[in-house]
């Protein structure tokens, strides 16, 4: 598959691109990740409780896992495994 200089142009651009891209996505998650550490320990909360709030915050998803959750309750409820 051959290509033109200017198609080989416009994919060394593209590449060069999307690992900068990349880089700074990664820079922000690991910034995020340190920040949710030290919110989590100052309130006492498990980081993973956290990150979990921050995606279903960022996705709207709350009321889905409302809905599973009492799915879940209802199981455990039926079979008689409620603490």
């Amino acid at each position: 598959m051959a290509h033109t200089p200017q198609e080989q142009e416009r994919l060394k651009q593209i590449i060069n691109e999307g690992i900068q891209v990349t880089q700074e996505i990664s820079y922000l998650q690991e910034g995020l990740r340190d920040i949710v550490k030290a919110v989590a320990e100052e309130l006492d909360i498990k980081p993973s409780v956290l990150n979990k709030a921050i995606r279903v915050a960022y996705k709207g998803e709350l009321q889905r896992h409302r809905n599973e959750f009492s799915e879940l309750e209802e199981i455990l409820e039926t079979v008689g495994r409620t603490f």
